[in-house]
């Protein structure tokens, strides 16, 4: 064993191995020695390095292929701040941020350039609360097809005006196979959170639109049959189908500007989803198919159904709250319906049972596919078994929590029951005193457990009613509109 420079210690080793550098005895060096060492260190520390091998490369999405795409998805409403993405901060994060970000990370679009920048357009919103089970988005995305068949589609266009006619790339689903294209399902999945999965996409011509291409829209609503006639309820749906003003059916935004508030309902049916057995209990879905729908137009009507079916309101106030106008008034067979140009002051149901089920397109729009390989480990596969295992632990918290019930009645009584009245026989004036003599509170259903409870009733026609649309309009454009009017006048003097 020897010292050499710096106080290190060798040793000699008898194998083809010289020597090994053992651990620097410090306490040999002097000050002059260990000031250099640290100087050395420091050197080391601070120096760049020329090269990393784990360092990414820079992607440039110019020198990558383009095409337009639809993507269908899924989402838990509950766990999101509404689908839309929002410029500011919300409690929750939405839908579409969480969506982007997904195609940003997988590099299948190019941050920089926004939503805006790769052409995304969503059919339908949905607020906070409101789950989709076929939502659809249209983007462009990065691709992978061949050479000859990208060359058509190699930019995504800033507007339509900006494609040249001799340059549009016809629909792909039709003219070209996609067997060798990116696995956009599965791509998407594995970083995006299980709360969101994309079911399938579809290749789409470059002029195709997620919102205005869509034929019709389908929503669910789903619901006990807790105190209520739904019998009652379907008559009052029924009223429904056709072409109607709905501005007392949603919620009114004067920030919208909105003057026309006809709507068609091509379906308003309520059928069961469980069986007859579970009694008092059985679910029910609402199903409603429209071209188009308002603001929150969806949960106004499952109030006023709400209200027909406890039978606090007759199935005729849904005519009479889309008789807006004397001129419709005189068309109708009803002539006595009264007229109601304001909406009446009610609360809507509530968001965690309405799903958005189905966005549908023409079959020359779009042909869904997937990324199954045909074997029973592909991502398809993977995909079922995600959402099988969600809807298994769902179904033994239902069964939990009906147990949790059952072991209350042991103890505790049920309060009285008043709904429906055409079960009880009933009316708001009938209800008997508690045996202490107060007055009966009722429970309004609301939707998912939730209640509005009051000790009155005021029937929908006699209550306060809000300002007509043209007021609130007006009121917005003075106010709130020509201060938000005055932040966006850049544009002046363009014609």
């Amino acid at each position: 064993m020897r010292f050499g420079r710096f106080g290190f210690t060798y040793r000699f080793l008898p194998s083809k191995t010289h020597f090994r550098i053992m651990t620097p005895n410090y306490e040999s060096w002097s000050k002059d020695e260990l000031i250099a060492r640290l100087r050395d260190l420091e050197t080391k520390k601070h120096a760049k390095p020329t090269h990393s091998p784990t360092s990414k490369k820079p992607f440039h999405f110019s020198s990558h292929p383009k095409r337009k795409i639809a993507i269908k998805f899924c989402y838990s409403g509950w766990e999101y701040n509404g689908l839309a993405y929002q410029n500011g901060p919300t409690p929750l994060p939405t839908v579409e941020d969480v969506l982007f970000k997904a195609f940003v990370k997988a590099r299948l679009v190019d941050e920089t350039g926004g939503l805006d920048g790769c052409g995304w357009e969503k059919c339908g919103r949905t607020d906070r609360g409101v789950s989709a089970a076929g939502q659809v988005v249209s983007l462009w995305a990065r691709s992978a097809l061949p050479a000859e068949t990208s060359s058509k589609v190699t930019s995504s266009p800033s507007s339509e005006e900006d494609l040249p006619a001799e340059d549009t790339p016809q629909n792909t689903s039709l003219q070209s196979s996609t067997r060798h294209e990116l696995r956009y399902v599965s791509i998407l999945n594995r970083v995006l959170p299980p709360t969101i999965r994309v079911l399938a996409w579809s290749p789409i011509s470059p002029d195709f639109s997620a919102r205005f291409n869509c034929k019709h829209r389908h929503y669910k609503y789903f619901f006990t049959s807790h105190g209520l006639d739904v019998s009652l309820m379907q008559s009052a749906a029924n009223h429904l189908v056709g072409e109607h003003d709905f501005r007392n059916l949603c919620k009114l935004d004067p920030g919208k500007q909105i003057t026309n508030f006809h709507r068609c309902v091509v379906r308003a049916q309520i059928n069961p989803v469980s069986p007859e057995s579970d009694g008092d209990n059985r679910v029910y879905v609402f199903d409603l198919v429209g071209s188009a729908f308002l603001y929150h137009q969806v949960r106004h009507i499952m109030a006023v159904l709400f209200l027909v079916g406890t039978g606090l309101e007759q199935p005729s106030i849904i005519s009479a709250l889309m008789n807006v106008c004397h001129a419709e008034s005189n068309s109708l067979p009803e002539s006595q319906l009264p007229v109601v140009d304001r909406k009446p002051e009610y609360q809507m149901a509530d968001a965690l049972p309405l799903m958005l089920w189905d966005c549908a397109y023409a079959d020359s729009d779009v042909t869904w596919q997937t990324d199954d390989d045909g074997t029973e480990s592909g991502n398809d596969s993977d995909l079922y078994h995600q959402l099988h295992s969600i809807h298994q632990r769902s179904l033994i918290h239902t069964v939990l929590d009906k147990h949790f019930f059952t072991a209350a009645t042991q103890y505790h009584s049920p309060p009285p029951q008043y709904f429906p009245f055409s079960q009880t026989g009933l009316t708001p004036h009938t209800l008997p005193r508690s045996n202490l003599g107060r007055e009966p509170v009722l429970g309004v259903p609301l939707g998912a457990g939730t209640y509005k409870r009051s000790a009155k009733y005021t029937p929908l026609l006699e209550r306060k009613r809000l300002d007509h649309v043209d007021v609130a309009n007006e009121r917005w454009r003075i106010g709130r509109g020509s201060k938000y009017s005055k932040q966006k006048t850049p544009d002046d003097g363009i014609e």
